[in-house]
């Protein structure tokens, strides 16, 4: 008896281990009904990329992102929090759970689709250089042996090195934390050029002040998407959902008028 229970014993052991095996890998995505549970959405992002996510002078965190964001957190009938991160750490502030999604100009990307879960394009943009106005630069050729500043771990940084013919020119590359300390740098002349996001300059040297302007010749277009974890899919296609329905009711239109002053969403369209 003692035999046969010993051997009952192992063969349901042997079952358990083949049946977590075999669920390893397929764990069912409740990623929805999850933050429904949580009652919060918590976006990541960098706090001072404007206008998509940025501090105003009271300090509150705002921008075109932002307003996206809250109008869908408050159709998912969950509260909001804007949780600024270190960009250069964003997929690992994702992956350990401090955040729900990255909403903050995030470029799609193919390495980024491989271990993120990805929205439709919500915004175009390019990656352009911005010199000061009166400097001798008219073309990416012209700044052969000149230092170029640009935010660490951004999309400029990968659209530099994805272009080896004006990356093996440069004399140098600096890496700023933030977008606007390499604009201020470069208006101090301490960068000869500053790559970066074309939505994010416009709106920066307008408010800035700064006497700059973009190169006509662009490194890369790319597509801004919203990101979540890999195996967030239901999370991903009803924020997907629900940004359509806002770009069919017009609230996404009024939003795009407030920042840019026009309706340069590629939402449903």
């Amino acid at each position: 008896m003692k035999k046969l229970v010993t051997i009952l014993t192992a063969a349901l052991a042997v079952s358990s281990l083949f049946l977590s095996c075999g669920n390893k890998g397929n764990k069912k995505d409740n990623s929805l009904v999850e933050l429904k549970n949580r009652g919060v959405f918590v976006l990541g992002l960098d706090d001072s990329f404007p206008p998509l996510g940025f501090r105003d002078e009271a300090n509150e965190i705002v921008g075109y992102d932002i307003d996206l964001a809250k109008e869908v957190a408050k159709r998912l009938n969950v509260e909001f929090k804007a949780q600024p991160i270190n960009w250069d750490a964003k997929e690992q502030e994702l992956s350990t759970g401090n955040i729900d999604c990255i909403w903050n100009g995030l470029t799609i990307t193919e390495d980024r689709k491989a271990v993120l879960s990805f929205t439709k394009p919500y915004l175009n943009n390019a990656q352009v250089v911005i010199v000061r106005d009166d400097s001798p630069y008219k073309t990416l050729a012209d700044l052969a042996g000149k230092k170029i500043g640009l935010q660490a771990g951004s999309s400029a940084e990968d659209a530099v090195y994805a272009n080896p013919e004006f990356n093996k020119a440069i004399a140098a590359i600096v890496p700023f934390e933030q977008n606007l300390i390499a604009l201020t740098d470069l208006n101090a002349k301490g960068v000869d050029a500053v790559v970066m996001d074309v939505v994010v300059a416009e709106y920066s040297i307008k408010q800035s002040g700064f006497k700059m302007h973009a190169l006509s010749e662009s490194l890369a277009d790319e597509e801004y998407g919203v990101a979540f974890r890999k195996n967030d899919v239901q999370l991903t296609e009803e924020v997907q959902k629900i940004l359509e329905e806002m770009a069919k009711d017009g609230t996404v239109a009024a939003i795009c008028e407030k920042w840019f002053g026009t309706d340069i969403s590629t939402i449903g369209k």
